[in-house]
């Protein structure tokens, strides 16, 4: 999954020398590394099949992320989300990226909270910190239409991590992007001997994306990208194809409609 990226042809390419060395310095101060793959939408269907997933066990979220209009936070690396998730409550994420784990404060990295991760799919890898929040009550509903400041729903630790990467910029102000549903199934696959998730994100446009994932300490990340590609492919999943991400294709939906509509 994370080892290698996908020409225009299908054909595998390794991760160059230059590659290796970055995601290898990344990986030494990171605190976790996910391993992803997305697949067609139209194969979703045949992947569970294949994977032997049970749809009834998926949990329902639905997520909100937070920019304006022209997106000006994803341009400065910052991602504001806000989540419902079902049986568990509300939550929320102020995440910066990329980051080097080197060049983050100590008393940051210290915190139960604040976490830093590597992310890899066929075709990249970026290094994020996230500063996640709890909420006791759930109010993102109430904040999403418009009953409470946006802002009332980030810890104080959180609107400093914010304010900090994002100058002159409010949370109270910012716009609305969302919602998307999104249903989360956790399985162990009996060959693979871990835990793997799968994510289906709809969006509004009737477009959806597909998403597998597995998460594992930075030191057994190769290992595992191997055991979990061998796993995929030996199903008769294709981890080649064209990569989405989630965020990327939510903010780019959502910024069309608003600008649309100013």
């Amino acid at each position: 999954m994370a080892d290698a990226s996908t020409g225009t042809t299908g054909e595998v390419k390794r991760l160059s020398d230059d590659q290796l060395s970055q995601i290898l310095a990344l990986m030494k101060d990171a605190d976790t590394t996910e391993l992803k793959v997305t697949v067609p939408h139209s194969e979703r269907q045949s992947v569970m099949k294949a994977l032997d997933m049970d749809p009834l066990d998926a949990q329902i979220r639905e997520v909100y992320f937070l920019d304006t209009p022209d997106l000006a936070l994803d341009r400065q690396g910052v991602v504001v989300r806000a989540r419902r998730v079902q049986a568990v409550g509300d939550d929320t994420v102020v995440k910066l990226r990329p980051v080097v784990p080197a060049e983050l404060s100590p008393k940051l990295r210290e915190l139960r909270d604040f976490g830093v991760e590597v992310d890899a799919m066929p075709g990249g890898f970026v290094c994020s910190a996230s500063y996640k929040g709890k909420l006791a009550e759930p109010t993102v509903k109430a904040a999403a239409n418009g009953e409470l400041p946006l802002g009332k729903l980030f810890s104080k630790g959180q609107r400093a991590f914010f304010a900090d990467h994002a100058p002159g910029m409010s949370l109270d102000e910012l716009s609305i992007l969302g919602p998307i549903t999104v249903f989360k199934l956790k399985w162990r696959p009996k060959e693979l001997g871990r835990k793997m998730v799968a994510e289906l994100w709809n969006y509004p446009d009737g477009s959806r994306i597909v998403e597998l994932s597995t998460k594992c300490v930075p030191s057994e990340a190769f290992q595992v990208a191997a055991e979990t590609r061998a796993y995929l492919h030996g199903r008769g999943l294709d981890t080649n194809g064209d990569q989405q991400t989630k965020t990327r294709t939510a903010l780019e939906y959502y910024s069309t409609q608003l600008q649309g509509a100013g």
